[in-house]
């Protein structure tokens, strides 16, 4: 009984602290995904005509090789669907440290640029953001969530108490959700327990009132009657 209470207990008791911690710490999970959209190199490493070998890396995630750039002075686009998408994804508060290379199987790879990648860097309202380094490189990064995520976090923004209301307003009703479900639970659980602690009560004193009606019997003398 204990084993199954506390078994029912774990969902809401795990979606109440989810909530809580959503709650004060709503820009934890919130991201943006970044998709290049296009680019173009002005110049590659590679010695002998060699094709080169171009990729996308921000620190401590993985390499985003792109396997289309090839040539120097080629507009590359892109749909944002490809297999090797997205490249990143962006918190609210915080930026990376990313950038574009070009491997190299002698020596350290060379580096086209690297930059603090942020999603403020997200200013056109359509969600493109525009890299370019001289003599080196043009690229459109394509981060819609971005955009959402300045206005949102912009004390400026007209729109941003009104949006900061309704989401406190969706995040109220799954706290108090979790904590009717769980009241209703212990509730449960509790009433059940007691229904079980009554019946098991009522069954000894059934069976005491035989046993001392046996004894009594046996003081006086008393033969059962067949």
């Amino acid at each position: 009984m204990t084993s199954r209470f506390w078994k029912n207990l774990k969902a809401p008791a795990f979606l109440l602290l989810a909530s809580l911690f959503i709650c004060f710490f709503p820009g934890v999970f919130s991201s943006g995904v970044v998709t290049l959209k296009s680019i173009q190199i002005f110049n590659t490493h590679e010695w002998f005509n060699a094709k080169p070998t171009v990729y996308f890396h921000c620190k401590g995630e993985n390499k985003t090789i792109l396997p289309d750039v090839k040539e120097a002075h080629v507009l590359y686009t892109f749909r944002g669907e490809e297999s090797w998408q997205p490249l990143t994804e962006l918190p609210d508060t915080k930026c990376k440290r990313c950038g574009l290379y070009e491997k190299d199987t002698l020596i350290a790879d060379d580096v086209f640029d690297e930059w603090e990648f942020c999603s403020d860097d997200f200013m056109d309202p359509d969600g493109n953001y525009v890299r370019f380094k001289h003599k080196e490189f043009n690229a459109t990064f394509f981060c819609p969530q971005c955009v959402h995520l300045k206005n949102s976090s912009d004390p400026a923004s007209g729109s941003h108490g009104a949006k900061r209301g309704k989401r406190l307003n969706v995040l109220l009703v799954i706290l108090i959700s979790a904590i009717v479900a769980t009241v209703s639970i212990l509730g449960g659980g509790a009433y059940r327990y007691w229904q079980r602690r009554k019946r098991e009560q009522d069954h000894a004193r059934f069976l005491k009132l035989f046993e001392d009606g046996d004894d009594i019997e046996d003081e006086f003398g008393v033969e059962p009657v067949l």
